[in-house]
């Protein structure tokens, strides 16, 4: 990926292995291209709307067709007793896609991966490491290498 479109066009690229019970951790520092995978991703699923960084509200709600689907960013969470109280847990449910930035801020409270996307410069150059934590992962990273392969 050598830009913030190859960043987006992976987005896209996984956008098809979203299903409901998912959970995706984006991993990377600040400028990686964490939430452009978001918005690549919102919009291969049709969301035409703003997409932008929950950083501050913590969580941002998007309906695609009949899923309920959260993108969460925690660079700013710093107390794990925040968690416990914020009832954020409650949207990581069956029925539900969520998708994660800065899952390590939330450390162990947070719900595992099924898959995870570790995002890095090499050079000038964007560089994604894909990681699947379970057979629901296994089967997203799976549908999704056709497309990888172009990216």
């Amino acid at each position: 990926m050598p830009d913030a479109a190859g960043t987006a066009r992976l987005g896209a690229a996984l956008a098809p292995g979203v299903a409901p019970g998912r959970v995706l951790h984006l991993s990377g520092e600040l400028g990686t291209g964490k939430t452009t995978l978001v918005r690549g991703l919102l919009r291969a699923l049709g969301v035409a709307g703003p997409v932008k960084s929950p950083t501050y509200a913590w969580v941002e709600p998007y309906s695609v067709s009949s899923l309920d689907l959260y993108h969460f960013d925690f660079y700013r969470f710093d107390d794990r007793n925040a968690w416990l109280r914020s009832g954020l847990a409650d949207y990581f449910r069956a029925d539900a896609a969520c998708i994660v930035e800065w899952p390590e801020r939330a450390g162990d409270l947070l719900p595992p991966a099924d898959l995870r996307v570790e995002l890095s410069y090499e050079g000038e150059a964007r560089h994604a490491a894909l990681t699947a934590h379970s057979a629901p992962g296994e089967a997203w990273l799976s549908s999704s290498r056709r497309s990888l392969a172009s990216i």
